[in-house]
C-alpha cells in the first residue's frame, strides 16, 4: 500500500508540517481531549524543505523516558507487539537514513519479541522514547479502499488498471540537487540509448500504454481510481459480488502533486472542505476541470493482484488497521514502534483522542519531513470517512533499542541515563 501507499506512494491530502527545533523538554502535552462543538476546519500546515542528507540527527533529538509519554500507562500495546513481530525479519536487515539505529540494534529486540508475553514489559526493557524534532507531530490518514471493477471490460466498466510496464526502467543519472553525484531515476530508454522521463499521468489515460496487455482488471469510475492510487492499494468489488484485492506494484517516477493544495489555491474549498470527500464532490461537479486537474499529478501507479493477508506495506509486510503508520524514513527508521497522541473526526462528526504505540511500517510519496504521519485506517466506510478527512496535530515519541540508545546517549554525552 503507500499511502500510496503501499511502499506506498501512499499519499495523504494535507503537506508536511514544517520540522520544529529541539528542545530540552518533556514531551509536549497531548491535544485536547474535549471535543468541540462542530468540527473545525482541518489545520493546513506549512510546507517543509527538506534535503536529500537530512536526518533525524540533523533535525535535533534528545533521549526521554517511558514516564514522559502522555497515557503510556493507559493504552493497550499488545496490539503493536503483534504488528512489530510482522516486520521484525525486515528491520533486521534494512539500512537506516534516519541514522537512529542500524539493522544489527534491531536483533535482540526481535528476538525478545517472539517470546514476550507483556508487552508493556518488553517495550520498556527493550527500547528508549527518543524525540526528534521537539515531538510536535502532524497526522493524516490512509486506508484500503473498495471500489466498483471489473476483471474484463465492459461499457461501464473500463478504466484500465494497468501493471508495471516493461519499458520503466531505473537508471543512474545526474543528481541536480548534488553536483557531481549521481543517483537512481525512473524512466525509458529508446533504441538509441536515449533517456527520458516516463509518461505522465495524462499521458498514460490518453492511451500510452493502451494495447500492450499491461491491464489487470478496470475500474468504474476515474476519480475512485485516482483516490485508490493515492492509497496505493484497495479492493475491486466485481459483478458477481466477489473481491479482488490489488497493490502498488511501481510508481513511473514522475512528481506527485496534491491536488487538495491545488484547489486550496484556487479558492475552490469552502471553508472545512479539503477533505478527500470535499475534493471528490468539487471533481464531480467539474468534470473536465476535475480531470486536468488530476492530470496535473504527474504520479502514476502501476498495481499487481495481492493475495494472503492485509495490505502489504513498504516493509514487505502487512499493515495493520489502527496500528501501523506511514513515514519518512530519514526521521523514523521504518519498524521502529512510535507513540502518537492526536484527534481525529469520527464517523459522527465527533472530535475523539488518540492516543496509541504504533509502528512504522509504510511509506508516501506526500509523508515528508519529521513527525510526519499517516495513520492507516483499514478497509470499509468507517475508515475511508476518518481517514478522508483526518488532519490533526499531536506528538510523538519514537521507541529505539537500547543498544542505539547508548549510542545517541554517547553522541549527545548523556551520563545519567540508565538503560539496563
Amino acid at each position: 500500500m503507500f499511502s500510496m501507499r503501499l511502499t506506498r506512494p501512499l499519499a495523504s491530502f494535507a503537506l508536511a508540517l514544517s520540522i520544529a527545533a529541539c528542545a530540552q523538554r518533556p514531551l509536549p502535552p497531548p491535544v485536547a481531549q474535549a471535543p468541540p462543538p462542530q468540527a473545525p476546519a482541518s489545520p493546513t500546515p506549512p510546507e517543509v524543505a527538506t534535503a536529500p542528507d537530512e536526518n533525524a540527527l540533523s533535525a535535533g533529538y534528545r533521549l526521554g523516558s517511558f514516564a514522559d509519554i502522555p497515557d503510556w500507562h493507559a493504552t493497550d500495546p499488545a496490539p503493536a507487539l503483534a504488528a512489530f513481530r510482522k516486520s521484525c525479519r525486515g528491520v533486521t536487515r534494512r539500512s537506516d537514513p534516519s541514522r537512529l539505529a542500524i539493522s544489527d540494534d534491531w536483533v535482540a529486540p526481535c528476538e525478545a519479541a517472539e517470546s514476550a508475553v507483556n508487552a508493556r514489559s518488553f517495550f520498556e526493557a527493550s527500547f528508549t522514547p527518543v524525540i526528534v524534532a521537539g515531538g510536535d507531530a502532524f497526522v493524516t490518514g490512509y486506508y484500503e479502499p473498495e471500489i466498483a471493477g471489473c476483471r474484463q471490460p465492459t461499457p461501464d466498466c473500463n478504466v484500465p488498471i494497468y501493471s508495471p510496464p516493461e519499458d520503466l526502467v531505473r537508471v543512474e543519472r545526474p543528481d541536480p540537487e548534488n553536483p557531481g553525484k549521481t543517483k537512481l531515476a525512473k524512466g525509458m530508454v529508446d533504441a538509441n540509448g536515449t533517456y527520458s522521463l516516463y509518461w505522465d499521468r495524462a499521458a498514460i489515460d490518453g492511451g500510452a500504454l493502451a494495447k500492450r496487455g499491461l491491464e489487470i482488471a478496470y475500474a468504474k469510475d476515474e476519480v475512485e481510481l485516482f483516490f485508490l492510487q493515492i492509497q496505493g492499494s484497495g479492493r475491486l468489488r466485481l459483478p458477481d459480488g466477489g473481491i479482488m484485492r490489488i497493490g502498488y506494484a511501481d510508481q513511473n517516477g514522475r512528481e506527485y502533486v496534491g491536488i487538495g493544495r491545488r484547489l486550496r489555491e484556487m479558492d475552490a474549498l469552502a471553508p472545512g472542505e479539503a477533505s478527500m470527500q470535499g475534493i471528490m464532490r468539487w471533481l464531480r461537479a467539474n468534470p473536465d476541470r476535475g480531470r486536468a486537474l488530476m492530470h496535473e499529478n504527474k504520479s502514476y501507479i502501476f498495481f499487481k493482484e495481492l493475495t494472503g493477508e492485509g495490505p502489504i506495506g513498504a516493509m514487505g509486510a502487512p499493515v495493520t488497521p489502527e496500528i501501523s503508520l506511514a513515514t519518512d524514513p530519514r526521521y523514523v527508521p521504518l519498524g521502529a514502534p512510535v507513540f502518537l497522541t492526536t484527534e481525529y473526526l469520527d464517523e459522527n462528526r465527533r472530535m475523539t483522542p488518540f492516543s496509541r504505540l504504533m509502528v512504522a511500517q509504510d511509506t508516501g510519496g506526500a509523508i515528508k519531513g519529521a513527525n510526519r504521519f499517516d495513520l492507516f485506517w483499514g478497509a470499509g466506510e468507517r475508515a475511508r470517512t476518518i481517514a478522508g478527512g483526518l488532519s490533526s496535530k499531536g506528538t510523538a515519541a519514537i521507541l529505539v533499542p537500547n543498544a542505539a540508545a547508548r549510542r545517541l546517549m554517547q553522541r549527545m554525552n548523556l551520563t545519567q541515563l540508565n538503560l539496563d
